[in-house]
């Protein structure tokens, strides 16, 4: 399982998508995800799904890479469907037994809930296989900048979330390579009731804390070895500018928006 998380990784195709600005790339992403929320009926949340998909392709980031991001958290969107099948309630009744009933509303509320959910991680996850760190970095900071007149420490909220992005596929390698380690010595992790399961993770969760420890000293270390100060005079090799695919990819995004908007507008809402 902790091998299907892909959160952070940077998959490179030289895909029209991984030469967009950065910028513009959070932007659509944000936006993307505003129009989601924005969805009332099916016939919307296909559109979201059609322009994901599309995105996708020309992306040419293998899908089983996206299927992994969907399988790490897979329990989470089936309590969720679970939840919304059994309690809401409206429209035909459907199946009834004591005091559990499902209903039409029901079950259509928690297909759109799902789909919502998986359109949610796979849009943030293209974010992450398209941008690589540095670069999301960069465009973060970039588009924080004018919260320096309020003596925001811009730069170094960026960096920290980028490096926490970053050390996420960093630190499920320790974890598997912990637990293996473990098992070899004997420990069982698998057996017996919740509580003895959560006691049983205490060998893996005090090695990895003293490794997570030990490798953000040893970046700080790194860091200040090559004398980083900050943003403070900070240059860039690589300067951004937005060129005219980034344009027209704000273009497609008011033109997806507006098309979302036509559809809650057109079809009836849940």
């Amino acid at each position: 399982m902790l091998k299907d998380i892909t959160i952070g990784q940077y998959f490179p195709t030289g895909s029209p998508v991984h030469s967009l600005d950065p910028r513009a790339k959070i932007i659509i992403t944000i936006f993307y995800i505003v129009v989601v929320f924005l969805c009332k009926s099916f016939a919307s949340l296909g559109l979201c799904c059609a322009v994901l998909l599309i995105f996708i392709l020309i992306s040419r980031v293998p899908v089983k890479m996206f299927l992994k991001s969907i399988k790490a958290i897979l329990p989470i969107i089936l309590f969720t469907a679970f939840l919304n099948i059994f309690y809401i309630g409206g429209g035909k009744v459907l199946f009834t037994w004591k005091f559990i009933s499902v209903s039409e509303k029901g079950l259509y509320t928690a297909a759109f809930m799902t789909v919502r959910i998986i359109l949610l991680i796979i849009s943030g996850s293209a974010l992450t296989y398209t941008t690589t760190p540095t670069m999301l970095t960069d465009g973060m900071e970039r588009l924080l900048s004018p919260l320096k007149v309020f003596h925001v420490p811009v730069h170094t909220l960026a960096m920290m979330m980028t490096l926490a992005l970053r050390f996420i596929p960093t630190l499920i390698d320790e974890i598997e390579r912990i637990t293996n380690a473990q098992k070899a010595r004997g420990a069982d992790l698998e057996s017996g009731n919740f509580v003895q399961r959560a006691k049983a993770l205490v060998p893996v969760l005090v090695p990895l804390f003293i490794s997570a420890f030990r490798r953000a000293y040893e970046l700080a270390f790194a860091m200040e070895c090559r004398c980083y100060r900050g943003g403070e005079g900070r240059t860039r090799m690589k300067q951004m500018k937005l060129k005219m695919p980034d344009y027209l990819s704000f273009a497609v995004v008011v033109l997806f928006t507006a098309g979302v908007i036509l559809l809650n507008n057109i079809y009836p809402v849940l």
